[in-house]
C-alpha cells in the first residue's frame, strides 16, 4: 500500500486552504502575518540593479593592485579615469590602501608616490586592521555612490554580490567598466 509523502506540496496545499477557511477564533491576525513577511534592507536610490544614486563626478575607490597596473601599463590615472567616464572623475584611496602600499616596500615606491598625490580624495578609516580588500567592500556597502578600482579576482567576485556596484580594471592599456548603466555610455 502507497501512502503520500508528509512533505508533498498537495498536503500541504490543503493544509493551507484549511487554514484560510478555518473559523475567526482559529485563524491568524493580519498583524501576525506582517510579522512573517521579511523586507531587504534596498537602499532608495536602487532601480532594480542600477543605481541613480551614481552620476558625475564619479567617486572611484582606487585599490592598490589597480595603482600597480595602472603604473605597468603607463596610464595616468586622472586622464584615463577621465578617458573611460566621459565625465570627471574623484580618485578615492582609504588609508588602507596606503597602509597596504607602504607595507609592500620599496619594490612598489613609485605606486605609493602616486597615491600619495595631493588630487586623490583621501577618505579615513575608522575600523582595526589594515585589510584594504575588506575596507573597500564595507564602505561600498554601506554607501554604494562609489565606483571600484581593482584588478584583484577576489575582490571582483565580493563587488559583483552587491548590487549597483559598477567595477573598472585595466585590460589591454585602458580602463574597461562592467555593470554601469546603459544611460552613461562607459565603455564596455
Amino acid at each position: 500500500k502507497k501512502t503520500v509523502n508528509p512533505n508533498d506540496e498537495r498536503l500541504q496545499r490543503l493544509n493551507k486552504s484549511k487554514e484560510t477557511n478555518a473559523p475567526i477564533v482559529n485563524r491568524k491576525s493580519d498583524a501576525e502575518t506582517s510579522k512573517e513577511i521579511t523586507t531587504s534592507n534596498v537602499p532608495a536610490h536602487m532601480f532594480f540593479t542600477h543605481n541613480t544614486a551614481l552620476g558625475p563626478p564619479y567617486h572611484v575607490l582606487l585599490d592598490t593592485n589597480f595603482i600597480n597596473f595602472s603604473i605597468s601599463n603607463k596610464l595616468d590615472v586622472r586622464k584615463a579615469l577621465l578617458d573611460c567616464l566621459f565625465a570627471p572623475a574623484i580618485p578615492c584611496l582609504t588609508d588602507c590602501v596606503l597602509a597596504e602600499l607602504q607595507k609592500l616596500g620599496s619594490k612598489y615606491r613609485l605606486a605609493l608616490r602616486v597615491a600619495r598625490d595631493r588630487t586623490f580624495l583621501r577618505l579615513p578609516c575608522s575600523h582595526k586592521g589594515t585589510y584594504a580588500d575588506d575596507c573597500l567592500v564595507e564602505r561600498v556597502t554601506q554607501h554604494r555612490v562609489f565606483i571600484v578600482a581593482t584588478n584583484d579576482k577576489d575582490l571582483k567576485r565580493r563587488i559583483r554580490k552587491i548590487p549597483g556596484v559598477p567595477i573598472m580594471y585595466v585590460h589591454a592599456h585602458k580602463y574597461t567598466i562592467e555593470r554601469m548603466p546603459e544611460g552613461f555610455m562607459a565603455p564596455r
